[in-house]
């Protein structure tokens, strides 16, 4: 009996530990409700393995042993390969996708132009769809619903740094090429995008459907994407998970634009340096790309595409923003192993539906669309919504279970819900109580209040 106390104090004394650990590690991230259920856990958590030995006799032997048995079972469930598995089968588009189709270039037509009319000749059934997101104020502009003067200027700082890249994507190649180990030139630039700031990059053959058919803009609107490189590089950056959580409001912008400005940067210095070494290779970033971004990070390994669209990275989610490089520079590949149990998770969740304003985001299982498996979002609704409000929204983001810090409590809970399917269904459970199905935008505080401190 004396033994069996022992382990029940221990095992109580380790939950408690583990609890209140988790709670301090909230508190740190200013998660002040997870913080206060978590201690709330810490505390009660360990009350029956205490009870159990002040139980007389059998009662208490028995009581205990089926007590330490379920929290072994349990504990190991959350841990061992278990539940459903979605095959990341049939995830090869076999259409690829027109840049003029998407709403970033619809959103750039101006009525009475040239370019315009063409467009929805050929397109007439958006024009009506397009007319929707027109009728409102547009993104970063006055008198939309989250007008901020000055946080919608420092967005506006970034994208037109951004402009500036654009010259920079490609450029004249050395006459000379230095002639390099593929393996060995393929580590040199992981290693030297990481120390540029990028989280994570990847490496993959450049395929047909990685590429638009045809630009939809810039100067070269409605030429053929022509891009024969025989390589990608992605690179991913992390977007602040304190910017984020205040979605739908101005400092989601201020960051995506930061983010799309930095990884821009990164894609640029490495295109330029591959040009350096006599290899043609040019940088994919936004408002200038020929690729779609996600594809090709996702064929890189970075990641999976989830419900939201947005590739869903192992240790940041969707709080990414991508560039690419494509190059004839000889490079190694990385081997894409898919990752089913994000596909999986994001069947169950459904969370970033359910937050979504517009109702954009697709419920249910995946469907097949041009020849994939996967989920599509309304874009001319989620556009709507944006010119809307004025940003970028990013409610889907914030709201993602993957989208917490990157640290070790979160990266435990990463690696239980890779592995059981039991671990996946406990915990969106636990997020949801620690956090809220609807977790509510965080404030606007501090040096962000500019307005609200006039």
């Amino acid at each position: 009996m004396l033994i069996l106390d022992v382990l029940l104090v221990v095992v109580g004394a380790a939950l408690f530990t583990v609890l209140a650990w988790a709670a301090v590690e909230s508190v740190g991230e200013g998660e002040s409700r997870a913080a206060k259920r978590l201690f709330g856990l810490a505390l009660m958590a360990p009350l029956p393995f205490i009870a159990v030995t002040a139980l007389p006799g059998d009662a208490g032997q028995f009581s205990g042993i089926v007590l330490l048995t379920v929290t072994v079972v349990a504990a190991i469930a959350l841990v061992v390969p278990t539940g459903s598995n979605h095959v990341a089968e049939r995830d090869t588009p076999t259409v690829r996708i027109d840049e003029r189709d998407i709403m970033f270039s619809r959103a750039r037509l101006e009525p009475g132009t040239e370019r315009f009319d063409a467009y929805y000749a050929r397109r007439p059934e958006n024009r009506e769809p397009d007319e929707r997101f027109r009728a409102q104020p547009g993104l970063l502009r006055e008198g939309a619903t989250h007008y901020d003067p000055f946080m919608f200027a420092a967005a506006d700082a970034s994208f037109e740094t951004i402009a500036e890249l654009r010259s920079m994507v490609d450029g004249p190649v050395a006459a000379e090429r230095e002639i390099s180990d593929p393996a060995a030139i393929s580590e040199f630039i992981r290693g030297w995008t990481r120390k540029l700031g990028a989280v994570d990059v990847g490496i993959t053959k450049l395929r047909d459907y990685h590429k638009y058919t045809t630009v939809g803009r810039g100067e070269q609107y409605g030429q053929p994407v022509r891009l024969d490189h025989k390589y990608a590089i992605a690179l991913t950056v992390e977007m602040s998970k304190e910017m984020i959580d205040r979605a739908p409001q101005g400092p989601t912008v201020m960051e995506s634009a930061q983010q799309y400005m930095d990884s821009g940067a990164i894609a640029v210095q490495v295109a330029q340096f591959v040009r350096n070494l006599g290899y043609p290779a040019r940088a994919h970033i936004d408002g200038n790309y020929r690729v779609v971004c996600p594809l090709v990070a996702r064929d890189a390994g970075l990641g999976e595409i989830g419900r939201m669209g947005l590739l869903m990275t192992p240790k940041l989610g969707p709080r990414v923003r991508i560039a690419v490089v494509t190059t004839d520079l000889p490079l190694v590949s990385d081997v894409r192993e898919p990752e089913h149990s994000v596909l999986d998770f994001c069947t169950i969740c459904e969370k970033c539906a359910d937050v979504c304003p517009s109702q954009s985001i697709a419920r249910g299982p995946r469907s097949e669309i041009d020849g994939a498996l996967r989920w599509q979002i309304d874009s001319e609704s989620c556009f709507t919504y944006w010119s809307k409000i004025g940003t970028d929204c990013a409610r889907c983001m914030s709201a993602c279970p993957y989208s917490h810090p990157d640290s070790p409590m979160h990266n435990a809970v990463r690696f239980m819900i890779r592995n059981s399917g039991l671990a996946r269904r406990a915990a969106l459970a636990a997020d949801d109580y620690l956090y809220g199905r609807r977790p509510a935008p965080a404030e606007i505080t501090g040096w962000l209040n500019v307005a609200g401190g006039e």
